[in-house]
């Protein structure tokens, strides 16, 4: 039974993100969970938007669907960045979904929790509600004309950290199962991370994200565990990697590290760095090196969309 500190704050997002940030005002808006999320704690009251369209203060994770004129049958699950204290919707989210929408995608924007605002499981708190996401995708797979073997996830920032961790560890049981979505495969068939933060080890570890998940000082065995190379196994879907050689953010080591992960694991992997452009740019500038990845990445939606989804069956 929803709490009435969560229907409050599910009217904040109802408030918020139709009027704000969305295009179409009828896109529906799924709780993830069917009451408390795993853990407890969080912050209370309705979401909270600044000036860029940035949110936080996120009590109700959700999944938000943009539905496209000709379905093609595919998902795909976005995240947007924000150094795990905020989610950058309009900047990154919001972009990425027209973008794909336009192309036949059905889109699923991810609010997710933010560690760092109270909630009791911490820095697993995400990553629950990434893989309870993909699985709330498969349930509702007839609802939105897609395919269930077929979704897919793209991440940028620290929402490809996330969803690079929802890719790679997809079997591990982040959470104990709270009803029958829960016996659903969390595994996407694809995966786009874009200017991701991958590595929370040294001498890469000077992010938002590496301090908001696992501290100043953590451990060794802390910052292998909550990095995405180290869970990189043979049964990780096929990945497409973006950054730019000038990412002030996100080291650039951190896509060449993926990639020789992948390459290690026999992992189908396609790395693009970009001559320039820096760090948050999202889908991208036009006539700037920028501006080339969404091609590139939907030419690589060709190739691995069947295959992966075939070899998943």
């Amino acid at each position: 039974m929803l709490t009435r500190r969560m229907v409050l704050a599910a009217i904040g997002i109802m408030t918020v993100l139709p009027t704000k940030l969305l295009a179409n005002a009828a896109n529906t808006v799924l709780p993830l969970w069917p009451a408390t999320p795993p853990g407890g704690g969080g912050p209370n009251g309705p979401v909270s938007e600044n000036a860029k369209g940035a949110i936080s203060n996120i009590a109700v994770p959700s999944i938000e669907t943009f539905q496209p004129a000709k379905p093609n049958g595919v998902a795909v699950l976005v995240a947007a960045g924000g150094g795990y204290k905020r989610i950058e919707m309009k900047k990154e989210a919001i972009p990425a979904a027209k973008w794909l929408t336009d192309r036949g995608f059905t889109v699923f924007v991810l609010t997710y929790r933010l560690p760092g605002e109270g909630w009791s499981d911490g820095p697993l708190a995400p990553l629950q509600d990434a893989q309870r996401a993909l699985r709330l995708i498969r349930q509702n797979a007839s609802r939105f004309q897609i395919d269930p073997e077929r979704i897919g996830v793209l991440g940028f920032s620290a929402g490809g950290h996330l969803l690079g961790l929802a890719s790679t560890r997809s079997a591990f049981s982040s959470y104990n199962a709270v009803d029958m979505t829960d016996s659903l495969s969390a595994r996407p068939i694809f995966s786009g991370l874009i200017y991701p933060i991958i590595t929370l080890e040294a001498p890469y570890d000077h992010t938002s994200s590496r301090r908001i998940l696992i501290g100043k000082h953590p451990s060794p065995a802390e910052s292998a565990e909550w990095s995405v190379q180290t869970h990189v196994r043979s049964q990780c879907p096929p990945m497409f990697l973006v950054q730019a050689k000038d990412d002030p953010i996100s080291d650039p080591a951190n896509t060449r590290i993926m990639a020789d992960a992948c390459k290690q694991a026999d992992i189908p992997v396609e790395l693009h760095q970009l001559a320039s452009g820096g760090h948050g740019f999202g889908m991208g500038e036009k006539d700037a090196p920028t501006g080339m990845w969404p091609d590139y990445f939907s030419t690589w939606l060709a190739k691995v969309d069947v295959s992966a989804a075939q070899q998943h069956r």
